[in-house]
This record gives structure tokens, sequence and C-alpha cells, in this order.
């Protein structure tokens, strides 16, 4: 009689990486209500929780290889449509009586947004971190697994990628509503910024920790996923 063949053991960097990966997926939006002032640069808060989506599935991509770095971003889509219908749902029930008016106004100016903002959002995440696992494993070859090279794959893939993902995002948002231009460009350097300051030295720490979890010593073994 046939037997059910055995799963391949999950690493637990992966297992670790992808729980994260998966809640910033949900929680980029919201952030992204507030902008904070670096500086001079000014950008939407939701950009930290993005940019750990890149710090991650380039860690992903330099320890499991890029098809499962594509499989990590591929999968990001299902708790980003969950969290989008709990919204949903979350604003069509009605509220309770002892809610405060300030809360629910507060509450539901938050969570409201307008279809063209809710559908720009996944097809901008699926594009820019399809073209950052992409371009950072590309890039593998001339750079070199060393840690100079990593931090320079990171930062060129997230600015690229993250230029792209602004240009998407606010083309597909807001475009015919208002001038655009100025938005565009202010979004591309400061997220081009933070992506030179924050990615590079993120991607080394993710780097050594996934393969300090997958060693010998921490009870399981790294799982090989070649490129």
């Amino acid at each position: 009689m046939a037997t059910a063949s055995t799963p391949a053991p999950l690493s637990r960097s992966l297992f670790i990486f992808s729980i994260l990966y998966g809640g910033m997926t949900c929680i980029a939006g919201v952030l992204a209500f507030k902008q904070v002032a670096l500086g001079p640069l000014a950008v939407e808060s939701g950009i930290f929780a993005f940019l750990m989506l890149v710090v991650l599935s380039s860690a992903v991509a330099q320890v499991h290889g890029r098809r499962t770095a594509d499989r990590l971003v591929l999968f990001g889509f299902f708790p980003l449509a969950l969290s989008i219908l709990l919204i949903f749902l979350v604003l069509s029930l009605p509220a309770s009586a002892e809610m405060p008016p300030e809360n629910l106004s507060a509450f539901e100016r938050v969570l409201s947004q307008t279809p063209r903002i809710m559908a720009a959002g996944p097809v901008a995440y699926g594009v820019s971190l399809l073209l950052n696992v992409w371009i950072f494993s590309a890039l593998r070859g001339a750079t070199g697994d060393g840690s100079v090279g990593m931090m320079a794959r990171g930062a060129i893939a997230s600015a690229l990628s993250q230029s792209v993902d602004t240009l998407i995002f606010i083309t597909l948002a807001f475009y015919g509503e208002f001038p655009i231009g100025s938005l565009l460009l202010g979004q591309m350097l400061a997220k081009v910024a933070l992506s030179a300051i924050l990615v590079p030295p993120l991607i080394i720490l993710l780097v050594r920790l996934a393969r300090w979890l997958d060693s010998p010593s921490s009870g399981t073994r790294r799982s090989a996923d070649p490129a």
C-alpha cells in the first residue's frame, strides 16, 4: 500500500521570517496614515514596514534561494487580502452605542480607503517585491556573497524596487485627482535614502540570524533551495 510522502521540514529561519513577513504586509497600510519628518525628508510611516519586507525577502533569497523568496512574496498576498477583507467586514458592522463618536470617527478615518488606493497597494506590493528579489539575486554573481557585496546588492535592489513601488502606487491611487509630480519625487528621494541607510545592515543582520537559527547548534538545519 502506498504511503503519503513526508513533506520536507521547514527551516527555523524560514518559519520565523515568514511570520514576520505576513505581519509586515498587514501593518504597512495602517502605518502609512502618519507622515514622519526625517530631517528634510517627509515620508509616510508605512515605508518602515515595507522596507522590512524588502529586507526579509532579500535575506530569504540569500539564504534559501530566489525561488523560495519569490514564493514568500506571492504567499504574502494571502495575509494582505485577508486583512483587507476583515477591514471591510468590520467597517460594515454597526458600531456599539457605547463607543465614543470621536473614537469611531478616528477608526473609520484611518481604515477607510478609496477603492483606487485599496487596488493600488497590492499591485505595487507584488511588482516591487518580486523586482527586489530578482535584482538582489541577479547581482549576486557580480558582487559575490561577502558582506560588502551583499550590502551593495541590498541597497541597489531596494532603491530601484522602492522607486517602482512609489511610481505604481501613487500613479494608480492619485493620478487625475491632483498633480502628482512633486509627491512622486519626494517619496522616491526619501525611499532611496532610507534604502541606502537602513536596508544593507539589516540584510546582513537577518542573514546572520538565519544562519544561526539553521545551524546544528540551534537544533535545526538549513533547507537548501537553490535559485
